[in-house]
């Protein structure tokens, strides 16, 4: 019988939430325009900008509220030429849009690394090994032989079976189960709801009409630096593994079968799902609620459009496919042209069997 690990409680670490322009340009190799003691401590679309707050523009049609907003600190382009004058500090880069997602990943990284320890009520096994500076939030359960990595985070209520190895810098967010065995690799996110390592949908038929259950052993490999949205499955493989592989990112509710193996930085938008032992490429882009049969290949770079369908392989690198069942896109497009002019072609054709009926009628009369 086991009983509550004891440990100190968690603790916050005091972290400064406030930056100055100079420290955010030199954090984005920005330029300066204004004052580089201005100070903000939060972040904000540029219409909705209020003094205290850092923005940016990178689309040209949301330029008039540069002159408008409220903003302390707003990130620009290198190359745009002002209209008017501006109140708020700018900073100048090449790429704006990255450089505040830069700058919003550095912000959310001090935010998650105020959490430290381990919180109770939770359970930790006896054996499980539990790296530097990790976070165990109340009700989570950590299993026998489970290895936690340094600087990760287990969030409220989430379960680690046995023998489950998490890397380091990985945040597991709150209701997530991990099945037995599965391995989650360093600088992972996995958020709340999600189910890795459950059965894979195998079940033989039998003569009487019944199903019964295919054992399933295998486990779930998901490599460093994936990101797997909220209320995903990825069922552990019948024997082997399936396998999420590096850097690639899954949206909210997908669904990925047993033996699956998915590419490295292959993105997958919502509802879709991928059925057993299809092995998807590196690079490729899968739209939301589309389809994918079990059993095929998908080229590297291979680009599925949303509510596709596809039931065989796709064998050649970049092709692009849409449709239910997915075909050429170039293809698909031209016959979506064609059957949007379908009511005109119709009414030729009708036009055209009428001038024939015509030109019959007048030959029946030259020849009697």
């Amino acid at each position: 019988m086991h009983t509550f690990r004891i440990t100190p409680p968690f603790y916050l670490k005091k972290t400064s939430m406030k930056f100055t322009a100079l420290q955010i340009a030199t954090h984005i190799n920005g330029i300066i325009e204004g004052n580089e003691n201005t100070s903000v401590n939060g972040f904000s679309k540029i219409e909705d900008g209020k003094e205290g707050d850092i923005s940016f523009l990178a689309n040209p049609k949301y330029e008039d509220h540069l002159y408008t907003t409220k903003a302390s600190i707003i990130v620009v382009s290198n190359v745009l030429e002002l209209k008017e004058p501006v109140a708020p500090t700018l900073i100048r880069v090449s790429e704006p849009y990255a450089s505040f997602a830069k700058l919003m990943r550095y912000y959310q990284n001090l935010l998650s690394t105020n959490l430290v320890g381990i919180e109770e009520p939770s359970f930790i096994h006896p054996t499980a090994t539990i790296g530097k500076n990790v976070y165990v939030a109340a009700f989570s359960y950590i299993g026998e032989n489970a290895v936690v990595g340094d600087d990760s985070k287990i969030y409220p209520h989430s379960y680690l079976g046995s023998n489950v190895k998490v890397g380091s810098n990985t945040t597991i967010f709150a209701g997530v189960k991990i099945y037995h065995n599965c391995v989650i690799g360093n600088d992972v996110l996995i958020h709340a709801g999600t189910v890795i390592g459950g059965d894979g949908f195998g079940f033989a038929p039998q003569s009487d009409g019944r199903y019964k259950k295919i054992p399933q052993l295998g486990n779930v490999i998901v490599e460093d630096f994936v990101e797997i949205g909220a209320n995903v499955c990825v069922d552990r493989a019948t024997m082997g593994s399936t396998i999420i592989k590096k850097g690639t990112k899954l949206d909210n509710l997908v669904q990925i079968a047993h033996n699956v193996e998915v590419g490295e930085n292959t993105v997958v938008a919502a509802q879709a799902g991928i059925s057993g032992s299809t092995k998807i490429g590196n690079h490729v882009t899968i739209g939301g609620q589309a389809g994918i049969v079990g059993h095929i290949l998908i080229a590297e770079g291979a680009k599925i459009n949303g509510q596709s369908g596809v039931s065989k392989s796709i064998r050649d690198k970049n092709t692009i496919v849409t449709g239910s069942p997915a075909f050429d896109f170039s293809s698909a497009m031209r016959a979506q042209a064609i059957f949007r002019k379908l009511p005109d072609l119709e009414k030729k054709i009708k036009e055209l069997e009428n001038l024939i009926e015509i030109l019959i009628k007048e030959k029946e009369e030259l020849s009697s």
